[in-house]
């Protein structure tokens, strides 16, 4: 292809016409340059090369290859006539083609003899003659072939009106031939990546198509092009770097047009220019003899602006050379935050950051289970899919960051119990159930705050209940178990059989395991409101039970825990050791953790009855426990709240500090990043879970200290839910509904 002027010239695009465009431009077919010249006419003229983005199938890497052939230059008159294109290379003063060709030839010297390439042995090419070339046309090869026909021409600018050109996007695999080719050219553009990093451009004749063949001798369908890190490209043979490629053209070629660092303005030295020129004219053993000379005459400051204009210029984006699959698993093992800046590189690392698989597997880590379908589905921009499992991450730390640092919104306040103490409290997707020693349960929407039943029957204080989903099961210290519809608040069963209150109970599925003052567990069918089982053996008030649908754990004042097998209403294992008073339990179906009066908490084996562990630190009685994951965390009357792991029996941390509680620790829940605590002190604590660090109060109560309480606490992902009164009149009885849900629309 030869260059659109004189040497160092550049094609003005406010002046070219259609053929000079499609002759000196690589990637510009005749379409394309007629789209050229009718967006020139529309806009009056272009103001800057960046103008050509909006002509149809121009992209940024066509404008970067033909950026150091194009000016855009101003001009106040009418366009004068279109300069002819010069004339197309071809195959008449040498038919073998040539092995590399820099884009800007120097025209004011001789044209060179072109040196045979790899491919010299393919089919001849066809073309027109080229000025200056062999007397006879034959290039040393035999006749010339007739000149084609206008028919033949007719033929090919439909075809390339009809398929336009072609160019393959960089860094999609991993090859480094990279083929840009125009069909409305004589010419097929190759840039090579070299082993610095850089890239050099090669030209070779373009052959017809409808005579292209494989690698295998057979000729390609007339539709087939050929595409980057095809066979058939890999075929063509290395392309040998061009002398006169500079390390400037490289860097103009990279970043679409010249950016040079800033350099204090100082006049050019008189000598600068003769001195480029003789360093031009040395050979290449002399260059870099000259450049070793002058760097070591360098100061320190000069080399280090040196390493900031080239180093750049090695650094290679790995991830889009990879094959997609491969790029995904590197990416897999960044931190979501990371990932989230990554996708700020590039459109192409965006795509990837999108994906929706890696970003399901960062939700499965997070303990995300579910994707986020939103309503209005969001369109990010053309080209990006939209990812439920990238929205379901954004807003779970949404969430997480409303709890840890957001704005606390006034609770909702649930009042309906008067005076009376809170007992027990259930928390279940918006329903709210709060037991009282009223006599009494309510139900309660978590989204309103209204009261919607208030279940009546029991003749005694309600003190302990269990839910699931609309079904409510309450013990009173009438000796009666009862089975509530929290829609219509009607009661389903009454459970007769304890002889006194029952203190404990536990639901699985539609059985529930109670425990009563009476030493006795019964295990009982909620559908049918029948007693299955009875479990007797221990010889004092059962405490705590816990059930998993195959084994009961109980916990009792006579210091003992015992597994039972309910079918065969016998008891496995007595697990003796606390020398006082069990009051909660934790069963994860292979441990069993129990607190007791006697300060220590002791980890058991449910299927030996082995102690495993032995959990010493805390000062008086552990009223509340909660286990997940091997992780266990504490909460004890003398204030402090400490994280375990039970597979060790170490104690990772001790939530403590000057901003822990002042008084008994009631109650507690924990997720896979905080720990809510609440106490006798009036106050509600949210901790770190990994770090042990206080993180803020959630809760103060202004008569926290001087009577309030906060007796009860229940947890989801989005809500917190605590019971809150006094037993000296100075707080009112009553439920606060903390919301830290986000929402995206």
């Amino acid at each position: 292809m030869s260059g659109p002027g004189p040497a160092g010239a550049k094609l003005d695009i406010n002046r070219a016409g259609v053929a000079e465009l499609e002759g000196a431009l690589s990637g510009i077919g005749r379409r394309r340059a007629r789209g050229i010249v009718r967006k020139r006419e529309e806009l009056k003229g272009f103001t800057c090369l960046d103008d050509l983005l909006h002509v149809k199938g121009i992209t940024t890497r066509i404008l970067e290859l033909n950026s150091q052939r194009m000016t855009c230059r101003r001009c106040p008159g009418p366009e004068g006539p279109p300069r002819a294109s010069p004339a197309p290379l071809g195959d008449s003063e040498d038919r073998r083609a040539p092995v590399a060709q820099v884009v800007a030839e120097e025209e004011e010297e001789e044209e060179e003899e072109e040196v045979p390439g790899p491919w010299e042995a393919e089919r001849p090419w066809k073309g027109t003659p080229r000025s200056g070339g062999d007397p006879d046309g034959s290039g040393g090869r035999g006749p010339q072939e007739p000149p084609r026909s206008t028919r033949e021409e007719e033929e090919e600018e439909e075809e390339e009106e009809e398929e336009g050109s072609c160019c393959s996007e960089e860094g999609e695999d991993s090859s480094n031939i990279y083929l840009y080719y125009t069909l409305g050219e004589r010419w097929i553009d190759y840039l090579q990546r070299t082993g610095d990093g850089g890239l050099l451009r090669h030209l070779r004749p373009k052959m017809k198509r409808k005579s292209e063949n494989g690698p295998d001798g057979r000729a390609l369908s007339p539709g087939k092009k050929l595409c980057k890190g095809s066979d058939y490209g890999r075929t063509l043979g290395p392309c040998t770097p061009s002398p006169t490629t500079t390390f400037g053209d490289l860097r103009n070629a990279k970043v679409g047009q010249a950016r040079r660092r800033h350099i204090p303005p100082v006049a050019p030295p008189p000598e600068l220019q003769d001195w480029l020129r003789t360093f031009q004219r040395w050979s290449g053993p002399e260059k870099l003899l000259a450049l070793d000379e002058l760097i070591d005459r360098c100061e320190p400051a000069q080399i280090k602006y040196m390493m900031q204009v080239i180093e750049p210029q090695f650094q290679r984006d790995f991830i889009s050379l990879l094959p997609k699959e491969l790029a995904l698993y590197v990416l897999s093992f960044l931190e979501p935050r990371d990932l989230l800046r990554a996708a700020q590189t590039c459109r192409y690392w965006r795509v990837l950051a999108e994906d929706n698989l890696l970003w399901r597997e960062k939700c499965r880590e997070e303990g995300i289970e579910e994707p986020l379908h939103l309503r209005k589905r969001r369109l990010l921009s053309p080209g990006f899919m939209y990812s439920p499992w990238k929205f379901a991450f954004l807003r779970q730390h949404r969430i997480d960051m409303n709890w840890r640092s957001g704005e606390l919104r006034p609770p909702k306040v649930l009042k309906g119990h008067d005076d009376h103490v809170i007992t027990c409290l259930q928390f279940c997707g918006n329903r709210i159930v709060s037991g009282s020693d009223d006599n009494t349960l309510k139900v309660w929407s978590a989204v309103t705050g209204e009261c919607v039943q208030t279940l009546v029957g029991h003749t005694g204080g309600v003190w302990s209940s269990q839910m699931r989903d609309s079904i409510v099961i309450s013990g009173s210290t009438d000796r009666t178990l009862k089975v509530w519809n929290a829609d219509s608040g009607e009661c389903v069963h009454t459970l007769y059989g304890h002889t006194s209150t029952v203190r404990c109970m536990h639901l699985h599925g539609n059985r529930v395991v109670s425990g009563s003052r009476d030493a006795t567990l019964r295990l009982w069918d909620i559908e049918t409101g029948q007693c299955l089982h009875v479990l007797m053996g221990h010889v004092a008030a059962v405490r705590c039970v816990q059930y998993d649908g195959n084994k009961v754990v109980s916990g009792a004042y006579d210091y003992t825990v015992k597994v039972w097998d309910p079918e065969s209403e016998s008891c496995t294992h007595t697990l003796q050791g606390h020398t006082n008073r069990v009051y909660s339990l934790q069963f994860d179906g292979t441990h069993i953790v129990s607190g007791s009066l006697d300060t220590s908490i002791r980890v058991w084996d449910v299927e030996s009855g082995n102690c495993l562990h032995t959990l010493m630190g805390h000062q008086s009685l552990t009223s509340g426990m909660e286990l997940r994951d091997n992780i266990l965390v504490s909460g004890n009357a003398d204030s402090t709240v400490k994280i375990w792991d039970i597979k060790t029996g170490q104690c990772l941390q001790t939530l403590q500090g000057p901003s822990k509680h002042q008084s008994a620790v009631t109650c507690l829940q924990f997720s896979s990043k905080f720990v809510v605590t609440s106490s006798d002190d009036g106050t509600v604590k949210l901790w770190d879970l990994k770090t042990g660090e206080f993180v803020r109060n959630l809760v103060a109560l202004e008569s926290g200290g001087s009577g309030g309480v906060v007796w009860r606490i229940r947890a989801s992902n989005t809500k917190l839910v605590c019971a809150v009164g006094s037993r000296n009149g100075t707080e009112e009885t009553k439920l606060l509904v903390l919301d830290f849900d986000v929402d995206l629309k």
